[in-house]
């Protein structure tokens, strides 16, 4: 077979016992974007055999987040081990008739234990395999005796499944992770033993913790549903997975989906293991939210809004609206909306600020100057026709500037927020309006009174 003369098809097999794994997620965008690139196409596999932990649930989960990701998948051609079991026993008595497997005898050394399985017949070979990342692998499979493919003609087990599944869905290429590369040699013999084609490998380097160590939950978050809770959006997500372990060997960083698709090399993918740096992710996410429409970005902040703070008496979507800037600016995830609620940064925006008026002077300004400028401001905003940020500061920058801007600014802010630490005093005003901010400049005035 080779890459011009048939189809490209890759898949996706995950076992549907836990959700997506991000580390599972990059996988499946390697073998997706691979197949889009070539006009191919990828499948997706249910490895569904472990009848205890396998739910439908989960399944379902796993293929919403691949939806979510991007990546499209024709439910119709879903394969699902645990209804396969009358083709694996076709194969396996073939093999059997064959001579390349059969039935073995067992001691059972403790109660329980099967006194007879099916084992491949290992010719004692070396295999040598060609590997997109390593090159060429050479192992004796000698060492590995006649192993196990079966309990019996009704339960096969791993190895054996996923050669036949591979052989009849037509895989032409197999990307997966590099804990792939011990399996493939016992792989390779049974695909020899049923006369199937041998599909091109590219193993991948694992995606792992800052300390090198592998990627669980100790480290945060590991499935596409938390970071889908958290607010990543998915673009991010693809982004980021796709640039752990490829290089484009350009400074180039933000890449869509489509240029993924373009510009993709399976030869460029790294031997070494990438590091999953949240900081990274949390950059790239940032430079997403940066790009969304203000309608896109209101839909998403409504959608992560705390609903204390939606459900307070003085909420108004005015307000909200005038604030998104402000939060786009502020945030790096939507779940940041969460912290700042909870560190008093949103209330105050709907709500006048309680504090003591002693918080008013800046360092060691005096009540009576502080009175003046506020008095001064109150005057100025009250002449300004365009409420706006800009005309606002323009306003006011002579005066706070000559009578020296902590003086001036900081007791606006603070009257305007309460807070030690806000958007200038401007932005504030402007999100607010003159009316309110008026209101609240008096409230400062009596508290100095």
């Amino acid at each position: 077979m080779t890459e011009q003369t048939k189809k490209i098809i890759t898949r996706f097999p995950p076992s549907p016992t836990g959700y997506l794994h991000v580390g599972s997620a990059r996988t499946a965008l390697f073998n997706y974007i691979y197949a889009k690139q070539n006009g191919g196409e990828m499948l997706f596999r249910s490895e569904d055999t472990d009848r205890e932990r396998s739910k439908k649930e989960f399944e379902d989960e796993i293929l919403e987040s691949l939806e979510w990701l991007g990546i499209e998948i024709d439910k119709t051609k879903i394969v699902r081990q645990s209804e396969r079991g009358e083709t694996y026993r076709k194969y396996l008595e073939k093999m059997i008739a064959d001579g390349t497997a059969y039935v073995s005898k067992e001691i059972a050394e403790k109660e329980g234990d099967r006194t007879e399985v099916i084992r491949f017949k290992n010719p004692n070979k070396k295999v040598i395999f060609k590997d997109t990342v390593r090159g060429d692998i050479e192992f004796d499979t000698t060492e590995l005796g006649d192993f196990v493919i079966a309990k019996s003609l009704t339960e096969p087990l791993y190895h054996l499944a996923v050669v036949v599944d591979d052989y009849e869905m037509g895989v032409t290429h197999i990307i997966r992770g590099e804990d792939g590369i011990s399996n493939t040699p016992r792989q390779i013999l049974i695909q020899e033993a049923i006369n199937a084609p041998r599909p091109f490998y590219t193993h991948m380097p694992f995606s792992l913790a800052p300390d090198r160590s592998k990627l669980s939950k100790r480290h945060g978050a590991v499935s596409i549903r938390e970071y889908r809770k958290m607010g990543y959006l998915p673009e991010a997500m693809i982004n980021y997975l796709m640039l752990l372990g490829w290089n484009p060997g350009t400074d180039k960083e933000i890449f869509s989906l489509g240029e993924l698709i373009e510009e993709f090399d399976l030869t460029k993918i790294q031997k070494g293991g990438a590091i999953f740096d949240l900081v990274k992710l949390d950059w790239f996410n940032k430079e997403y939210i940066k790009k969304m429409s203000e309608q896109s970005f209101k839909e998403k902040v409504l959608e992560f809004l705390p609903e204390k703070l939606k459900d307070m008496r003085e909420y108004s979507d005015e307000i909200l609206t005038k604030m998104l800037p402000v939060i786009k600016e502020r945030i790096n995830k939507f779940s940041d909306l969460k912290e700042m609620f909870e560190g008093g940064e949103l209330e105050y925006y709907f709500k006048n600020p309680e504090y003591n008026g002693e918080n008013l002077l800046w360092k060691d300004a005096q009540k009576q100057e502080t009175i003046e400028h506020l008095n001064k401001i109150i005057s100025v905003i009250d002449n300004i026709d365009n409420f706006q940020s800009d005309e606002i500061k323009t306003s006011l920058w002579d005066y706070a500037t000559e009578k020296g801007r902590g003086n001036v600014l900081w007791p606006m802010r603070f009257a305007l927020s309460g807070k030690d630490k806000s958007p200038d005093p401007f932005t504030l005003s402007e999100i607010l309006g003159k009316q309110k901010t008026i209101e609240r400049l008096k409230i400062a005035l009596d508290k100095l009174k």
